[in-house]
């Protein structure tokens, strides 16, 4: 079965999620802080590989990111980027588990959730007592929880546009990430990802179609339906 090429829009973020083949705590060097270096090597590589970050979560187990790219290929180099550095490091073969998948992300409805949905994940999936506070993420720097900025995080337009001063966006941001999401939504995005096809409403979806790197929704399934065949001068039955 032939893979989907990447589904690209200019301008439009990309959720992302590329899982590890194995937990890198079972592959690095005892004693060593191999998720302060790969946050090290994703700063580096943004702008190198033209890559707006917005949101990111890295975990033992793998890569989640909320990014607009500066063309088709500027994500799966960064991707790639950190594979290779990572393979070298460990001094193994392939560290992830296939391609990464991705969709992208209908502005002024879905950025907000999917930045709640990757800066979660560690409490969701994990377990873990207190995502805000977890040293390889954004969530911090939304909710308020770490002091000062991130040179390397580019806030999007619909977390900046959610209040006056930073003290009002965390504070609104805050109040959502506590929140949490709906069942309906983590669905949503759980099938956008696995499908990688386009996260949105159906207006987005309409008007990616003509701007795509391919068709941006899933085709309905089974063979179109045949039309009887016309005859010249003869009119079709009803």
């Amino acid at each position: 079965m032939a893979r989907l090429p990447r589904l690209y829009a200019p301008g439009i973020p990309q959720l992302v999620h590329a899982r590890f083949l194995f937990p890198l705590a079972t592959r690095a060097p005892a004693g060593s802080r191999i998720l302060d270096t790969l946050q090290k090597w994703l700063f580096d590589g943004l702008d190198r590989h033209g890559v707006m970050l917005h949101a990111w979560t890295l975990t033992d187990d793998g890569i989640l990111l909320l990014a607009t790219p500066d063309n088709e290929k500027s994500l799966s180099r960064l991707i790639q980027m950190l594979g290779r550095n990572l393979a070298t490091t460990l001094r193994s073969g392939p560290v992830f588990s296939g391609r990464y998948r991705s969709t992208l992300v209908e502005p002024g409805a879905w950025v907000i959730p999917s930045m709640i949905w990757l800066e979660s994940w560690v409490a969701r999936e994990k377990g873990a007592s207190d995502s805000e506070l977890w040293p390889w993420s954004s969530a911090g720097f939304h909710t308020g929880a770490f002091m000062g900025s991130c040179p390397a995080l580019n806030d999007h337009a619909d977390y900046w546009s959610s209040g006056n001063t930073p003290f009002d966006r965390q504070a609104a941001y805050k109040y959502r990430y506590t929140d949490g999401l709906s069942s309906g939504q983590l669905q949503q995005i759980a099938q956008a990802l696995h499908g990688q096809w386009a996260l949105g409403s159906p207006g987005f979806i309409s008007q990616l179609c003509s701007v795509a790197s391919r068709r941006p929704m899933q085709g309905r399934r089974g063979r179109p339906r045949i039309r009887p065949v016309q005859e010249q001068g003869e009119p079709l039955e009803h």
